[in-house]
């Protein structure tokens, strides 16, 4: 698996002292993107917290996902979360070693009372002195919040004190990628009141399995019943996949604050495991869990970011619109259409790219992105992408083969030779590619399309760019069962 390391500079460590009987959380930023350039740490917020309690177990749990991997849970994981400061808002991000669990904490402006908040994405320091100082944190004293270094540390710090280093792996940057995307795609599918969530999240089981199938079909599904949510093991009309209910451990931290739960998740008419995510709402803030379709499953494999990874044209857009972002805590497409010129539906496939590459986030709750820029080369997570990868590769090999015009109405099919194989790509209707490969015969869709569908799709585009006269027709042999050649990636 390729990873990098990621150096993690701060002028000082993270700490919770007090002063007066006022405690003082000082957060420490490492270097990130602010509306002037890069900083090397930036410093966002200095104020009170409206609800102490709630906001440090609410960093707590966010710096749980971070620390933790739901699977395979001997390995280590660890990166520090992400703070963007929007102006009026703080959101504390994470993602699981494990890719399968991101979190976020937004602080809102009623949760803030201070001074103007900034603008800008970094990484915070959340060492184990710092959570365990938090975890003791009992009363309704005052809380100073700090993110980023007072004048005295700005001013006598010399150079960064703490570092860390941490591994950085391409899955994990493609996972936050991946989350963004699909989340954007979600509708409320729930909502219960304080006391039906904490009677709700208490009786969760500790465990789950997963039935076995190429579908990956989940066992725990929820199903609105009255005021509650009601488990069961088959996904009836109406009801929201719960994969691997352990993986909302996190929320225990914040239940006695929580003021409501909500769910968001896509429609599942097939039933087949989705993602979905889970919102406490707390006194000024909200606690979001968003679970991949299985534990076993990270988001880095969904492929929902490919289609717009796959079309120059999305690039151009995201180019223009990502000048006209201004760290927005909402983004506004019909606003962003009037200032590009470009239709909303290009501002939102704009969007998406933009997704792909952690410069935009998306609150399922605002049903809206926010501008973010993520502290590290999430560029990677596009140019290592498997699948997108071998796409290009079968491209530049001149493996593709239109049997159909592009600009013919109807189904078109097209050929694809990957190694010692041929494999027939058919479009639906809709504009959904099959193909005669493994991947599609094991997802059907679910998980983006295959790198020979991929493929066919930057085809007829740089076909329709070109404007040709004439396509070439396959003369190979196609497969007719799905088959994979040894060794190949799908």
């Amino acid at each position: 698996m390729s990873r990098s390391v990621q150096a993690l500079a701060y002028a000082r460590p993270s700490a919770l002292t007090t002063e007066g009987g006022t405690g003082r959380l000082g957060l420490e930023t490492s270097g990130g993107l602010t509306p002037v350039g890069r900083e090397a740490h930036p410093q966002f917020f200095a104020g009170f917290l409206s609800s102490p309690q709630a906001a440090a177990r609410g960093l707590l749990a966010v710096a749980d996902v971070a620390a933790a991997r739901y699977y395979q849970r001997t390995l280590r994981a660890s990166l520090d979360p992400v703070v963007t400061a929007g102006g009026d808002r703080l959101r504390f991000e994470s993602f699981s070693g494990c890719c399968g669990v991101y979190a976020r904490l937004d602080v809102l402006p009623e949760g803030l009372d201070g001074a103007d908040t900034g603008h800008g994405t970094t990484n915070v320091d959340v060492n184990n002195p710092l959570r365990e100082t938090l975890s003791r944190l009992s009363g309704d004293e005052p809380l100073h919040l700090r993110v980023g270094p007072d004048e005295l540390a700005v001013t006598t710090a010399d150079g960064p004190v703490v570092e860390k280093k941490v591994p950085l792996p391409d899955r994990w940057l493609r996972g936050f990628a991946e989350a963004q995307v699909i989340t954007a795609g979600f509708d409320l599918r729930a909502e219960l009141s304080a006391a039906e969530a904490v009677r709700f999240l208490r009786t969760l089981p500790r465990t789950t399995t997963t039935g076995a199938g190429a579908g990956g079909r989940c066992s725990l599904w929820v199903v609105p019943a009255g005021r509650t949510l009601r488990p069961t093991t088959r996904p009836v009309p109406g009801a929201v996949c719960l994969p691997g209910p352990e993986r909302l451990t996190a929320l225990q931290r914040v239940l006695r604050h929580a003021t409501a739960l909500r769910v968001y998740g896509p429609a599942a008419p097939d039933g087949a495991a989705t993602a979905a995510a889970w919102e406490v709402t707390l006194p000024g803030m909200r606690l979001t869990l968003t679970l991949s379709p299985e534990p076993s499953r990270g988001f880095s494999g969904e492929g929902a970011v490919l289609e717009a990874l796959a079309t120059d044209e999305a690039a151009a857009d995201a180019d223009l619109v990502s000048v006209l972002l201004s760290w927005e805590p909402r983004i506004d497409t019909a606003d962003l259409a009037a200032r590009s010129g470009l239709s909303p539906q290009r501002v939102r496939g704009a969007l998406t790219r933009l997704g792909t590459a952690g410069r935009v986030g998306y609150d399922a709750a605002d049903a809206a992105y926010f501008h973010r820029e993520l502290p590290y080369d999430a560029g990677r997570a596009e140019a290592r992408n498997p699948r997108l990868t071998a796409a290009r590769a079968l491209l530049a090999d001149d493996a593709v083969h239109l049997h159909t015009p592009t600009a013919t109405a109807g189904p078109r099919t097209a050929t694809v030779r990957s190694g010692e194989r041929h494999y027939q790509v058919r479009e639906a209707a809709g504009g959904v590619l099959s193909c005669t490969c493994q991947w599609w015969a094991d997802y059907r869709g679910r998980r983006g399309p295959c790198k020979h569908a991929l493929a066919v799709r930057m085809a007829h585009r740089g076909q329709t760019a070109t404007a040709p006269t004439t396509t070439t027709a396959a003369t190979a042999p196609t497969a007719t069962t799905p088959v994979t050649a040894a060794g190949e990636t799908r």
